[in-house]
């Protein structure tokens, strides 16, 4: 990572560390719900040939030089939030290199049946130049063993930050649909952070896969909210699948009512498949199923 990147990389988690005292003092009032019999449905991820559960379990909340909220939480904690996550219908698990999140998903996983779920990983790629590229079948074989499992299901290019992807990825795109033919990865594609980079991905043959900040109160955003839906309801027409992030605007969106608005939004009216949520209790979990849910049964 250059030191640019690297700066702005640290800066994003510092911003995201000020958001978390928002996000806590917002989920504050969430009293403990008690409602089990309330599952996360299933849903088809564009035309990958995946169902995945309609909400993914983030790992990535204030995520930077590979630690998380999540990964704070600790192993015993993480593992019984992950297990907790499986038994409320959510089997997707949202994962990247980033995060350092693979060991704890992979601890949480060895007692669930893996044809169940659904692991995405990010990898970053902004060190591209030839001396600094690793080769792909190098780090995938790093991260199946981190996470304990013998493939992925789902592989992005992590933080797209500008246009022009396509060919400056160009040797992870190779090693990436090498190991998609070799069954090591089932699908691939971007998170995007970049209006260039999103349009990019929505045309891209190449992509599979993309993930997208989208929330009613445009915030942290690529473009304004009608045209962030139009590119992605471009993506869904093309057989993308679109998972949806930042929908609470990386935190700053959680009080009671805007949570429901956003959720609402999600589920209504924004152009995505499923959505990553970075829950960090139970509470915040059983709180944001039975919303997703509420809405998604009309």
């Amino acid at each position: 990572m250059s030191n640019m990147d690297r700066r702005k990389f640290i800066r994003t988690g510092a911003a995201g560390i000020a958001a978390l005292s928002v996000a806590n003092s917002g989920f504050a009032n969430i009293a403990g719900l008690s409602s089990s019999d309330v599952k996360v449905d299933k849903v088809k991820l564009g035309e990958t040939g995946l169902t995945v559960s309609r909400i993914a379990m983030g790992t990535g909340t204030v995520g930077y030089n590979s630690g998380s909220n999540q990964t704070r939480l600790g192993m015993d904690n993480f593992v019984k939030l992950a297990h907790h996550a499986y038994e409320r219908g959510i089997h997707f698990y949202d994962m990247a290199d980033g995060y350092g999140s693979h060991p704890y998903v992979g601890e949480a996983i060895k007692t669930l049946p893996r044809e169940k779920l659904t692991l995405l990983s990010k990898v970053w790629t902004h060190e591209y130049g030839s001396e600094h590229f690793v080769p792909v079948p190098e780090f995938l074989d790093r991260f199946r063993k981190e996470i304990g499992t013998d493939y992925i299901d789902i592989l992005l290019m992590h933080c797209m930050m500008e246009g022009n992807w396509s060919h400056t990825r160009r040797h992870y795109m190779e090693g990436l649909s090498k190991a998609k033919e070799d069954g090591i990865i089932k699908a691939v594609g971007v998170s995007c952070h970049n209006w260039d980079a999103l349009v990019e991905a929505a045309e891209s043959p190449w992509v599979d896969v993309i993930m997208a900040r989208i929330n009613p109160f445009n915030s942290h955003m690529d473009g304004s909210l009608e045209d962030i839906n139009r590119v992605l309801g471009t993506a869904l027409k093309n057989g993308k699948g679109v998972i949806a992030m930042k929908i609470f605007g990386e935190g700053k969106h959680v009080l009671d009512h805007e949570r429901e608005e956003s959720i609402r939004f999600a589920i209504t009216q924004g152009n995505i498949s499923c959505m990553t949520l970075g829950l960090q209790n139970q509470e915040q979990m059983d709180d944001a199923i039975e919303r997703v849910m509420r809405h998604a049964k009309g």
